[in-house]
């Protein structure tokens, strides 16, 4: 082990500044699950309700988790697996375990990037379709493969080319954003699109569905339980201030998922559409809407060009885990671990990437992706996050999660050990509870 980790620290690369760190990491999260999946699970749980609940699972216990994930990077300076494999042998296990999550969200998460890109393309060529049109043929699967070998390409080039690339990306992001959200405002969806969000229907916060959805939401857009900020934590200068830093990655991250929320509803209430469309929100609904606005051809291009851009920079991060992992345990060159990783993604991906196809490859009947998104991408998430919490929380000293804080403050300390330790002891209470009023019949009414 030791030999091990000399390799570690030899191998080991940082982010040049805070500021760099902050940028890769809002870049990280920033992707489908703010700008694709954030609209459509408030479209489909009623708007300002969910919202409400959403910011609340994200402030009071998903925020402290993300610090303590850094914070675990940054104390290990190693992969995932290196990470909790300090706390005892389970944690290899685990560290395993979230490597193999990763592995399945990035082989379909992928193909959805392979869409965005394919949609850009077509809107360039002025040529949208809707979904159905769009995966007709083999686009889904030659999409795929394209973006799988661009983001190999990058990654060969390590950190510093993840970190030049969120810098321009995560501005430019932004104000692209804002400026559809301006172009929005004049829409005649935009007052009932400010209804819809602060409007909130306060009876729906006892339906334990909505808290369900706000807290999967939650954790999957800050990448909780994916090793996303364990790795990503490892590069991380000595001189940063973690809490502050994970502040600002999540709040950037929050302002873009309602932002996204504020782009894309004026559309849908303007062009008299459903805001509950479900995952085909953006895929199947805006093209339509582009095609039918005025100067939506611009629109258009901004709009999935910003869709690629976003997904892209999540798959970097979903394929740096990996190759974080396969690098140090098995003593490879990075260009030695993304070669492999990029091999193992091509043949699992191709099984997801073909459930679009013509061939319709299912499981059950279902998609391949939307089977493994269901497994991977849902509670197996919650599950992921609050456990390597709890190994930490109860197994680490708070005093050597406070040496890697980077703040003399032990208010952070204290929120991280409380929900670390304690939540685990909530969800159980709350399965249990669920389960027995199931029984006896009795079940929260919802809205």
């Amino acid at each position: 082990m030791t030999r091990n980790h000399e390799f570690v620290e030899e191998s080991r690369k940082q982010w040049s500044s805070e500021p760099a760190f902050v940028a890769s990491m809002a870049a990280a999260a920033v992707g489908l699950g703010n700008l694709w999946r954030f609209p459509y699970i408030v479209g489909e749980n009623g708007g300002g309700a969910f919202v409400v609940a959403y910011l609340l699972a994200l402030i009071l216990v998903v925020l402290p988790i993300m610090m303590l994930e850094v914070s675990a990077g940054r104390l290990s300076k190693g992969s995932t697996v290196q990470t909790y494999r300090q706390v005892n042998r389970f944690g290899v296990v685990y560290g395993w375990f979230v490597v193999l999550i990763t592995m399945a969200i990035t082989s379909y998460y992928l193909v959805i990037t392979g869409w965005t890109l394919g949609y850009t393309v077509d809107a360039v060529r002025n040529d949208l379709r809707v979904f159905d049109g769009f995966t007709g043929g083999f686009n889904s699967l030659w999409y795929f493969i394209a973006v799988t070998l661009l983001a190999a390409f990058v990654l060969v080039r390590d950190v510093k080319a993840i970190e030049l690339m969120s810098k321009i990306l995560m501005p430019v992001l932004l104000v692209v954003i804002v400026g559809l959200v301006i172009f929005a405002s004049s829409t005649p969806g935009w007052e009932k699109t400010k209804d819809f969000f602060f409007q909130v229907d306060w009876s729906r916060m006892t339906d334990g569905r909505l808290w369900a959805f706000a807290f999967g939401q939650a954790f999957y857009t800050l990448a909780i339980g994916q090793g996303y900020l364990v790795t990503y934590g490892s590069f991380i200068p000595r001189q940063t201030h973690v809490p502050r830093a994970c502040m600002i990655v999540a709040g950037t991250e929050t302002s873009v998922a309602l932002l996204a929320g504020w782009m894309i509803f004026p559309f849908v209430f303007s062009f008299g559409l459903e805001p509950s469309e479900g995952s085909q929100l953006a895929f199947v609904t805006m093209p339509r809407v582009f095609e039918d606005m005025a100067g939506g051809y611009w629109v258009g291009i901004l709009f999935f060009g910003l869709f690629f851009a976003a997904a892209f920079s999540s798959s970097l991060a979903g394929l740096k885990v990996m190759i974080a992992a396969v690098a140090e345990e098995f003593r490879l060159s990075n260009t030695a671990a993304v070669v492999v990783v990029t091999t193992v993604m091509l043949v699992l991906g191709t099984a997801s990437a073909l459930s679009f196809t013509p061939m319709e490859w299912t499981i059950a009947g279902e998609p391949v992706l939307d089977v493994v998104d269901r497994i991977a991408g849902g509670n197996v998430i919650i599950f992921s996050g609050v456990l390597g919490a709890a190994l930490f929380c109860w197994f680490i000293p708070p005093q050597r999660i406070r040496t890697v804080l980077g703040t003399e403050s032990r208010w952070w300390e204290w929120r991280i050990y409380l929900v670390g330790r304690y939540l685990p002891l909530v969800m159980v209470l709350w399965i249990v509870l669920t389960y027995a009023l199931a029984q006896l019949g009795v079940t929260p009414t919802s809205a």
